[in-house]
C-alpha cells in the first residue's frame, strides 16, 4: 500500500472559481481517511485530483513517495469506486470485475483467481453469471468494489459510494467497507457529505468548507474539540446548539442573550475576560441541555422556561425542539417521559461541557 502527501494542492477553474485551496496534509499508509463537507466544498474535486481525473492548478501530489502531478490516471496504481457504480449493463458480474485485468492483458488463470478471491470476500460467488440489472443496489455496489479489489492497487478512492442506497443498506455497507479495509490493510480515501458516515467509518476525518480544510482529526476529537463554529455545527446530529451573546464585564460576568443570563463557571469566566473579547457564541451539544421537569411534571427550581415546538421520539431517546427566550434549542431526553407540542419545560446546561467561539472569526476560544 502507500501513503499520499498533498503539498499546498489547489484547483482553480477557468471561471476563476477556486474549488480546492492549498490542501496540505498526509494520508497515512493503510489509513481510512474520510473527506467530508457540504455539497460544493471541494471534496470530490480533491479526490479526483488524487485520481488524476482533474488537473492540479498548483501544488504537488505524492503517492508512495513519487510525484504524480503529470502521471496519467492509469499509471498511478489507484482504483476508484463511483457513486453510480459505473457497471457495464451488458456484461456479467464476472466480466465486470475482470474487465480492467483483461484490458491490461493479465493471464486468464490469474484473472480467474483474482475474481474468485474478490467475489468470495464480497459474498458474490452466486452472482457471477448475472447481469447488473438482476442485482440489488447493494450487490451492484459490491461488484463495483470487487472490480477495484481485483486490481490490487496501492490506493482505493471512494466517491460517495453509498448515496444511492436506502438507509438500512447504507448502515450494512458501512460495516462491510470497514471490515474490508481491515482485511485488505489498504489505503482508502472516502468522500461523503454525510457526517454520520464520516464519524463511523474514518480513522481520521478531513472537514472541508469552500475548498479550505477546516480541521483534520479523529472522529471523537472532532466531536469533542471542534476548532471553529463550522466544524462544531457540521459534526454531530442533531447539530450543536449555538447561543450568541455578550459577556457582562461590568456585572456578574454572565453570558447575556436578551433576557437570558447564563452563569458561567468561575474558571471559564476569568479566562474569557482575560481574552478581552465580549462578543461570543456559546455552543452546547444536545446531550448537555437538560430538562428540569422531572418531578410529577412540575418544574424544579432553576433553569430557563422553554416552549416545546416539536417532539421526535426515536425509541431509545427523544429529541425536543424548544423555544427559549426567542432562541431555538434542541435537547435529548430519556424515552420514558411524555411530551407534547406547546408544553412548558425548564432547561439548563451542563456547565462543564460548554464551548465558546468568537462571533467575529468563528474560531474556538479556550
Amino acid at each position: 500500500m502507500a501513503a499520499i502527501e498533498l503539498k499546498n494542492l489547489s484547483k482553480v477553474y477557468d471561471n476563476k472559481v477556486t474549488a480546492v485551496n492549498n490542501a496540505d496534509f498526509v494520508i497515512n499508509d493503510k489509513e481510512f481517511l474520510v473527506l467530508v463537507g457540504p455539497s460544493g466544498c471541494g471534496k470530490s474535486t480533491l479526490l479526483r485530483m488524487i485520481a488524476g481525473l482533474e488537473d492540479i492548478s498548483s501544488g504537488e501530489l505524492f503517492i508512495d513517495g513519487m510525484k504524480v502531478n503529470d502521471i496519467a490516471p492509469k499509471d498511478r496504481d489507484i482504483a476508484m469506486v463511483f457513486q453510480n457504480y459505473a457497471l457495464y449493463p451488458h456484461m456479467s458480474v464476472f466480466d465486470n470485475m475482470a474487465f480492467g485485468l483483461k484490458m491490461r492483458k493479465f493471464p486468464k488463470d490469474e484473472i480467474k483467481n483474482r475474481v474468485a478471491e474478490a467475489s468470495k470476500t464480497l459474498e458474490l460467488d452466486n452472482y457471477l453469471d448475472r447481469k447488473p440489472k438482476a442485482l440489488s443496489g447493494g450487490q451492484r455496489q459490491r461488484v463495483a468494489i470487487g472490480r477495484a479489489i481485483v486490481r490490487q492497487p496501492k490506493v482505493f478512492l471512494f466517491d460517495e459510494p453509498l448515496s444511492n442506497l436506502d438507509a438500512k443498506l447504507r448502515v450494512q455497507m458501512r460495516i462491510e467497507l470497514k471490515e474490508l479495509h481491515s482485511r485488505l490493510q489498504a489505503t482508502m480515501v472516502y468522500v461523503t457529505h454525510d457526517q454520520i458516515e464520516a464519524m463511523t467509518m474514518g480513522d481520521r476525518i478531513v472537514v472541508l468548507k469552500d475548498g479550505i480544510v477546516q480541521q483534520i482529526d479523529t472522529p471523537l476529537n472532532l466531536y469533542n474539540n471542534p476548532q471553529n463554529l463550522f466544524v462544531a455545527g457540521f459534526i454531530g446530529s442533531p447539530t450543536m446548539n449555538f447561543i450568541p451573546g455578550l459577556i457582562d464585564t461590568k456585572g456578574s460576568g454572565e453570558l447575556v442573550f436578551g433576557e437570558m443570563r447564563i452563569q458561567l463557571p468561575e474558571s471559564q469566566k476569568e479566562k474569557l475576560l482575560e481574552k478581552g473579547i465580549t462578543d461570543y457564541v456559546l455552543g452546547v451539544r444536545v446531550e448537555d441541555v437538560y430538562d428540569l421537569n422531572v418531578e410529577n411534571g412540575k418544574s424544579l427550581p432553576g433553569g430557563y422556561a422553554a416552549t416545546i415546538d416539536a417532539v421526535e421520539p426515536l425509541g431509545s431517546e427523544i429529541y425536543l425542539y424548544v423555544q427559549c427566550h426567542k432562541l431555538k434549542l434542541c435537547l435529548r431526553t430519556a424515552p420514558d417521559r411524555q411530551y407534547e407540542r406547546g408544553q412548558i419545560i425548564h432547561v439548563s446546561f451542563n456547565a462543564d461541557k460548554l464551548y465558546f467561539f468568537s462571533q467575529k472569526s468563528g474560531d474556538r476560544i479556550l
